[in-house]
């Protein structure tokens, strides 16, 4: 089964709020077997727009990652996550090995 990845960009308006999106987002993606492969740090812009902060998140499936961001848990963080930052979500699926 290939595996679901959510790919983020994000630009957060207010860091210290941002935090309480990080912290009630947690139990969602533990739950539904969330791993970070990249979270923040540097980047290069090579083509189009750039936000200061890119996310990468793998899902055992596609499915998971779909029901991860449906979640009540999920939403509860992102109802925070929408008032302090300007972000684009997509879930993609991964290649099979």
């Amino acid at each position: 089964m290939a595996k679901g990845y959510w790919i983020a960009h994000v630009d957060v308006r207010d860091p210290e709020r941002y935090k309480d999106y990080v912290a009630t987002a947690k139990p969602a993606f533990e739950k539904f077997g969330a791993r970070f492969l990249a979270r923040g740090g540097a980047f290069e812009g090579l083509e189009g727009k750039s936000r200061a902060r890119n996310v990468i998140i793998e899902f055992p499936s596609l499915q998971a990652a779909l029901d991860c961001y449906n979640s009540p848990e999920y939403q509860a963080a992102k109802a925070i996550r929408t008032t302090v930052a300007e972000a684009e979500l997509i879930l993609v699926e991964g290649a099979e090995a």
